[in-house]
């Protein structure tokens, strides 16, 4: 089995793998973003408290769940980088950082745009908000090193580690709204209490979560197999 796992993180087995999977993951996330942007923005009925204006969680949501599952994949990348030293571990850690970064932003950006008619300020020092920004700054940390080195083994190490220590954020971030009194509202799919929202929102929602975690795994897979590709050329080219 360890043979085998790692014949396949090899670079030249995964530039296939990622080669031949890329294609299979375009048109189902392309196909479902489309179905539930069509279906948050004209089936789903408005709110009877916030009207049109909740719609937005359509795309705040996912983006937000996105940032906190990609960060966890990058940490546990990393420390699957530094304990076997399994180089593809790295590529995927280095990779899914500037994804999640995006995913990250855009959650706060759309929170920001929900914020201003609900609560009348764009920003607020809330739990919720500031463990998001938290998480974006380790994401920002992650970029710098693993991009500060000229050679990128470099800076593997000290992006993973880093990674890892950024995890004791994630449970701050889902938890924030139960452990102080906050602004932001509370979980309504991913709560002990079962999930809280009708169907006619809810369908579209996990539409557009589905879509945007194969958008994720198309980009992964598209951006890993530019990077090897480039290294194999780098490599022909020092041999040459």
């Amino acid at each position: 089995m360890w043979k085998w796992i790692q014949r396949q993180a090899s670079p030249k087995v995964f530039y296939g793998t990622c080669s031949r999977l890329t294609p299979w993951f375009f048109w189902p996330f392309a196909s479902l973003l489309v179905i539930g942007l069509f279906w948050s923005l004209v089936i789903s009925p408005p709110d009877y408290q916030q009207g049109d204006g909740y719609r937005i969680i359509f795309i705040h949501v996912p983006s937000a769940i996105l940032s906190m599952m990609v960060y966890a994949i990058m940490a546990i990348a990393g420390g699957i980088g530094l304990i076997w030293q399994i180089k593809m571990a790295e590529v995927v850690a280095k990779v899914s950082a500037p994804i999640g970064a995006a995913f990250t932003i855009i959650a706060l950006a759309s929170g920001a745009i929900w914020g201003k008619p609900m609560w009348g300020a764009w920003w607020v020092w809330d739990a919720r908000l500031t463990s998001m920004l938290l998480l974006f700054f380790f994401f920002v940390g992650h970029i710098a090193l693993s991009n500060g080195f000229d050679r990128p083994e470099r800076g593997a190490r000290p992006a993973a580690i880093l990674a890892l220590v950024g995890v004791i954020n994630l449970p701050i971030v889902k938890f924030s709204v139960e452990w102080w009194n906050t602004l932001h509202q509370p979980a309504s799919i991913m709560r002990s209490g079962g999930v809280s929202i009708d169907a006619a929102m809810l369908t579209p929602l996990l539409l557009m979560f589905a879509g945007f975690q194969l958008f994720f795994i198309w980009v992964v897979l598209h951006r890993m197999s530019w990077m090897l590709a480039e290294r194999r050329q780098a490599a022909r080219g020092h041999t040459s």
